[in-house]
């Protein structure tokens, strides 16, 4: 029994997928209506969000992080220089 369950559930699945036309979901119809009367402003491709500091730039980063590592380095051999006694 359980087969042919399966061959009836796929039988609507092909059938449904070739159908001519598919209506569209519940959130696009919504869309489509919300937009119809106040339709979206353009925006540019990855837009800044509103209300966010801009960006430091990479070179301070990056400077931090070699400082940082310059100064490891420097300690490291410092202790190294130094000794255990």
């Amino acid at each position: 029994m359980s087969e042919q369950d399966d061959s009836e559930r796929e039988f609507d699945i092909k059938w449904a997928d070739s159908a001519e036309h598919k209506e569209p979901s519940a959130r696009a119809r919504m869309l489509a209506a919300r937009w119809k009367e106040n339709p979206p402003q353009p925006q540019p491709f990855r837009a800044e969000p509103e209300g966010r500091a801009p960006r430091r730039s990479s070179w301070i980063s990056t400077a931090v992080v070699l400082g940082t590592v310059a100064a490891i380095i420097l300690l490291l051999g410092y202790a190294n220089f130094r000794g255990p006694y």
